[in-house]
């Protein structure tokens, strides 16, 4: 009798728990998305402020400022630099092999945890979601505009992180403090701009921090509960299922995780990285390649689509100039490139020469960008999901895109995408404490503070809709291009100096393989 009153009386609570959750997780992501749908919008308006182009061809919809500072810095670099890109690759390979470490060098980590600890950073969803949006919405040859910016985009890389490491601070407890933050306002200072040194740099640390809040905490648990949720539904009874609309509960799970690392610092953060993105990254080109094999036959038409539709902008709406910014906004939001936010990552890095760690830098964009999203616009492409997909499904048009060639891989990508989304997210949380402790001072409150924020605003991205996520997530990281981008030009002839000196150097033989 009274085990069944017992289970009587568990029925009920259970189910009118089930209930009030019910309730409550309606209300969360209602009230969450009444909240921050607005805030979204006016970031958005001002970030993306647009030059009109109507009077140049007709229907066209405006550039974004911003994408066109970013890239207009890009190309400037690179010809400033003597195309460093493509005479310093072989160097910063040699260099990113450990060739020329020094285990007795200052710093935290090596240049390959450095490099990965970046990467893992910008290799994540953008590459997969952001990619597909891209290119439903912008057709294949927006493809070609990443690629573009994924080359412009190495340079700037080399000149913000050789910054990064030639300003970087290091405490008596050997822990590095590097970024914008800090070349912005000790490098503007030695040119006689301490002032305005000092209120870039301010801006960069909070736009830094809002970043880190958008891009890396609440775009990443979105995408990745969305493709976590869908699969497990399926698999566990789908509209009966404990995880059907409970997005929130992959949150908690997610922003669990992240805690555990997080606490370690950017030494945990970099022993994680080391492994989890080279892993995650053969898979995810390893499927690509699969997919890409199985239809060889149709490569030299999804080259000429994509070259086709660069020039063109077919069938797209805005034509050239439509494609045009669907390829470089994604491309910028993928590689972070001219943002200044890797230069934190590599700050760390053990090594006496900053050039050496801006070559390193470089070849982020070039992974990130160049390899892994023109892939991804390739396996969309050669299966024709562009054309079947609903424009802007992001993660669901890759996930389906693949599944045409290996039906159980939305499972193996599900996997990949949570694996992507963390490894960026404690990623990010570096890069937002770094600023946070640079406005409010490196101690334990102000760092426990950011810590319980960053979790937070975990959850809140797993209750938020996708649309005002994404837009929040490009406005607040591209934002961060702003003040970055007009140090790096005040300081490019201190950075080309540096740059020729090392190579001047090497070529002696001053600057020695330590091993082999």
């Amino acid at each position: 009798m009274f085990n069944k009153l017992l289970a009587t009386i568990t029925a009920v609570f259970v189910a009118s728990f089930s209930a009030f959750a019910q309730e409550a997780e309606k209300t969360v992501s209602e009230r969450v998305n009444e909240i921050m749908g607005p805030v979204s919008e006016a970031i958005s308006a001002v970030v993306f402020f647009e030059l009109p182009m109507g009077w140049l061809i007709d229907g066209a919809p405006g550039i974004p400022m911003i994408v066109i500072w970013l890239l207009g810095g890009g190309i400037f670099f690179t010809v400033y630099m003597g195309f460093i890109n493509f005479r310093g690759f072989k160097q910063s390979l040699k260099i990113v092999s450990g060739k020329y470490d020094d285990p007795d060098d200052p710093g935290e980590v090596t240049h390959f945890q450095a490099l990965t600890a970046a990467v893992s950073a910008t290799v994540g969803l953008g590459n997969i979601a952001g990619v597909a949006i891209a290119v439903s919405v912008g057709g294949p040859g927006a493809t070609f505009w990443m690629i573009m910016a994924g080359f412009f985009g190495m340079t700037s890389k080399f000149v913000e992180c050789t910054l990064g490491l030639k300003y970087r601070e290091i405490d008596e407890n050997g822990v590095v403090s590097g970024g914008p933050m800090y070349y912005l306002s000790k490098g503007l200072a030695n040119r006689g701009l301490p002032n305005l040194g000092r209120v870039l740099a301010i801006a960069a640390a909070v736009i830094c921090i809002g970043g880190a809040y958008g891009a890396g905490a609440m775009f990443q648990t979105n995408q990745s509960s969305m493709q976590f949720t869908n699969e497990i539904v399926a698999m566990t009874g789908g509209v009966d299922s404990v995880f059907y609309d409970r997005p929130w509960i992959f949150g908690l799970v997610f922003l669990s995780f992240v805690g555990l690392v997080i606490i370690g610092g950017i030494r945990q953060i970099t022993h994680v990285t080391e492994y989890l993105v080279p892993f995650m990254a053969a898979i995810y080109i390893l499927a690509c390649l699969v997919v890409i094999g199985t239809h060889i036959e149709a490569i030299p038409d999804a080259i000429s689509q994509i070259f086709a539709g660069a020039f063109t902008g077919e069938g797209v709406a805005g034509g050239i100039i439509g494609v045009l910014i669907q390829g470089l906004r994604r491309a910028t939001f993928s590689n972070e490139a001219g943002l200044g936010s890797a230069a934190i990552a590599h700050a760390a890095a053990k090594t006496k020469e900053p050039v050496a760690e801006g070559l390193v830098a470089l070849l982020e964009p070039f992974i990130d960008t160049v390899v892994i999203c023109t892939m991804t616009a390739l396996v969309i492409i050669v299966t024709g999901q562009h054309q079947v997909a609903a424009a802007g499904d992001g993660i669901v048009l890759t996930s389906a895109a693949f599944a045409t060639v290996i039906d159980w891989f939305p499972k193996i990508l599900t996997v990949a995408v949570i694996l992507f989304a963390f490894s960026t997210s404690i990623t990010w949380f570096y890069y937002g404490q770094r600023s946070f402790l640079y406005l409010f001072g490196n101690n334990k409150k102000a760092d426990l503070v950011f810590k319980a924020s960053y979790l937070l605003t975990i959850f809140i991205g797993s209750a938020m809709a996708l649309g005002p996520v994404m837009d929040m997530a490009d406005a607040l990281l591209l934002a961060m291009g702003v003040p970055n981008i007009l140090g790096l030009f005040l300081m490019r002839k201190e950075v080309k100096s540096m740059l020729q000196d090392y190579f001047a150097r090497l070529k002696s033989g001053e600057i020695k393989e330590v091993s082999s």
